[in-house]
């Protein structure tokens, strides 16, 4: 299905996150990947110990979770989503490699409005926690791709993937917040994008929201085990998996769908509950 074909996956944090499951999947259809995770850039200037522990130990979970998970052999390269050159060097180690790409799955996020599983309420976070969070979920997406397109590294006809959540669209039983402004960002993002690129290049831009997950740092971030099961009762299917969302991935980035502009949903029907 997906033989001769690359993809870049972002925000592979550890073995609970969704883009390796992805990855796998991927894998496992013949395809091969290139992953970008969160490390120590030469644009981290006057960093505190603190920081520099904190990234660096990021940087060392990721470099053992691709190893361990998906091989030796698999590309690794470090990206910060809150560094405009951090983005543009992503691209242009990917074209000095020679590594076209036939798409990318974009699964990057931040909140420093959540801490220890509580929520800062709306009103009570600033202006620059809103950016920060604006930046790094939805409009790194905009960047990540415009620099791929500039270094030629982006292929016409590709696709592109992202991971959403209904908080995007509905006040959720746990509180999100912050993040949802965010979300629902990305997903507007996705649609502008899908127009402006599916005309011009002829490359797909869809999103997808997931059920509620504790096997991700994202996920156990804001719930509680009370909250998955909650979830589970409330959907028709009961909650998806993992593999659900990755073999739904795999099923977008085959090469000549005309499948663009989307929020699909991969939660075993949680979205049509009330």
């Amino acid at each position: 299905m997906l033989h001769n074909k690359r993809f870049l996956i972002t925000g592979i944090s550890d073995a609970g996150s969704l883009a390796l499951h992805a990855a796998k999947a991927i894998i496992e259809q013949g395809g091969e990947v290139v992953c970008a995770g969160l490390g120590v850039t030469p644009h981290h200037d006057g960093l505190s110990e603190k920081a520099r522990a904190y990234l660096s130990a990021n940087e060392q979970a990721f470099r053992d979770t691709v190893k361990a998970e998906l091989g030796d052999t698999t590309a690794i390269y470090i990206l910060d989503a809150t560094q405009e050159a951090s983005m543009a060097d992503l691209a242009s180690a990917l074209k000095a490699a020679g590594t076209p790409l036939d798409g990318f799955l974009h699964s990057i996020a931040m909140d420093r409005t959540i801490r220890n599983k509580q929520v800062k309420p709306l009103l009570e976070v600033t202006q620059k926690e809103f950016c920060d969070t604006l930046g790094v979920s939805a409009f790194s997406l905009v960047r990540i791709t415009h620099h791929l397109l500039k270094e030629g590294v982006l292929l016409d006809g590709s696709s592109i993937c992202s991971l959403s959540y209904i908080a995007a669209e509905k006040v959720t039983f746990h509180p999100y917040r912050n993040m949802s402004v965010a979300k629902a960002a990305l997903e507007r993002i996705t649609i502008e994008l899908a127009d402006e690129l599916g005309r011009s290049r002829g490359i797909r831009v869809n999103a997808l929201r997931f059920s509620p997950y504790l096997g991700s740092k994202a996920g156990n971030a804001t719930l509680e085990p009370t909250d998955v099961e909650k979830a589970a009762g409330m959907s028709p299917l009961g909650n998806a998996l993992p593999r659900d969302l990755a073999l739904e991935i795999v099923h977008l980035f085959q090469p000549g769908l005309r499948i663009t502009g989307e929020i699909r949903h991969i939660d075993g029907g949680y979205h049509v509950t009330g």
